[in-house]
C-alpha cells in the first residue's frame, strides 16, 4: 500500500492505494500518528484502495473517534467491494463516505 499525504492548512488528504489490511495498517496508524495534530479536516481518498480488511477498518475507526473532538473527516471515492465491507459493517452509519 501506498500513502500520499496532501496537507494545506488544517486540512489533511491521505490518498490511498493498494491493500489496507494486517500487514499494511501499522503503516497507516503511523502516518495518521505524524500528521494529524492540529488537523480540522481529514479526508481519505480511496479512488485506488483495492481491498480493506478489519485492520484497515479499525485504524479508520481510530481516525474517526480522534476527529469527532478536532474536527470532520470524509472517506471518498469508494469502490463497490469496500463499499460492500462499509455496509455489512455497519460503517456507513459511522463513517462520512462521498
Amino acid at each position: 500500500m501506498t500513502i500520499d499525504k496532501k496537507q494545506n492548512g488544517s486540512e489533511l488528504t491521505l490518498t490511498l492505494s493498494g491493500r489496507l489490511d494486517t500487514t499494511t495498517a501499522p503503516q497507516l496508524e503511523e502516518a495518521l500518528k505524524e500528521s494529524i495534530s492540529g488537523i480540522e479536516a481529514l479526508e481519505f481518498d480511496f479512488g485506488a484502495l483495492e481491498y480493506m480488511s478489519s485492520a484497515g477498518l479499525r485504524v479508520l475507526l481510530a481516525a474517526q473517534k480522534k476527529m469527532n473532538k478536532q474536527g470532520k473527516m470524509v472517506v471518498k471515492n469508494v469502490n463497490d467491494v469496500i463499499m460492500e465491507v462499509f455496509e455489512v459493517t455497519g460503517f456507513v452509519d459511522i463513517l462520512t463516505i462521498e
